[in-house]
């Protein structure tokens, strides 16, 4: 195929590099669920595998296609999860201490990223990651921020650093919960406002207990809930380019989309049924967009700065557990 019948678009250009992601992803779907490792660091694990593709010009429009348009799509449908209603039941109190751990949480990653020589940029994708819902998060900040402020080698050692952080907490977090002396509800914010994936902290919740899963499960889509505002904070807060000014901000259009559809759930709309559905939808186009990000990935870049890029997300995920266990131990209950 030549470069111009590539580059000239249309749905049949973009087949080859779909077909590819969606054979991944299937696989990755496969190994994740038969082996109960988590479907995010499967699907990233199986892109990087194929990274030898990335170099296929015929590839390049479907790859592409799907580490960003099915990207946004997935954040919409991510919305299917909240319900206002049942996040403003947590009380005053919850809700203002998960939205300082967020806001806390997320400035930790910036600040602890120049501090280590890194970008601005690189800290609000690491400290958004930690701070409302893991990989989920880190793809929908990297959308926002753009390939000139994050590259996709930068992305992706986020998501692998924060779907290994998830999956740690997930096992030791309980543990410390018991070691507290938590109660059902104690434990259940804990975790609900500090682990990063909404499944890890919805596993972890309910690892503990049943009650304490519903809690996490209420703090955890308070979380997802703010990923909006969040996005919203960085563009308004991280110029677009070295030196430049804070310049005027149009929200994108799958954040109002997010928003729209949250909005609908929670006024009661939205059929239990399709409610599922669009969740699902939601884990396999973001599932997808990882793939193909990591397809998409420079390995040679990937490896350059070792694991100290990692420290970020490092510091971020400990400021949110020691914020979230010390509202749960003195404020919540």
């Amino acid at each position: 195929m030549s470069e111009s019948e590539v580059t000239k678009g249309g749905v049949r250009a973009h087949l080859p590099g779909l077909a590819v992601t969606a054979l991944a992803t299937l696989a990755a779907a496969y190994v994740s669920d038969h082996y109960g490792a988590p479907l995010t660091l499967m699907c990233l694990l199986f892109g990087l595998a194929l990274n030898f593709l990335g170099t296929d010009r015929r590839l390049d429009l479907g790859l592409s296609f799907a580490s960003r348009t099915l990207l946004r799509w997935g954040i919409v449908f991510v919305a299917a999860r909240v319900t206002l209603v049942e996040i403003a039941d947590l009380g005053p109190i919850a809700l203002l201490c998960v939205a300082a751990i967020v806001a806390a949480t997320l400035t930790t990653g910036v600040l602890a990223a120049r501090g280590l020589g890194f970008s601005g940029a690189f800290g609000a994708l690491c400290g958004g990651a930690v701070a409302i819902c893991g990989a989920s998060a880190a793809m929908a900040f990297a959308s926002l921020l753009g390939e000139r402020r994050v590259s996709q080698a930068q992305l992706t050692l986020v998501l692998v650093g924060v779907s290994a952080a998830s999956a740690l907490s997930m096992t030791l977090y309980p543990v410390l919960a018991h070691q507290l002396a938590f109660s059902d509800l104690q434990a259940g914010f804990m975790m609900g406002a500090s682990i990063h994936d909404v499944a890890q902290a919805l596993g972890a919740g309910y690892a503990f207990s049943n009650p304490a899963g519903e809690t996490a499960t209420i703090v955890k889509l308070a979380r997802v809930a703010l990923l909006a505002p969040a996005m919203l904070a960085v563009a308004l807060f991280i110029p677009r380019e070295p030196g430049a000014k804070i310049a005027s901000f149009v929200l994108p259009w799958f954040v109002l989309g997010f928003f729209g559809l949250a909005g609908v759930n929670s006024l009661g709309w939205i059929p239990p049924q399709v409610a599922d559905l669009s969740a699902s939808a939601s884990k396999a186009l973001l599932a997808c967009a990882v793939t193909a990000t990591g397809v998409r990935s420079n390995l040679q870049s990937l490896t350059a700065e070792g694991l100290r890029p990692l420290l970020a997300i490092v510091a971020a995920t400990l400021v949110a557990l020691a914020l979230a266990t010390g509202a749960a131990a003195f404020l919540i209950g």
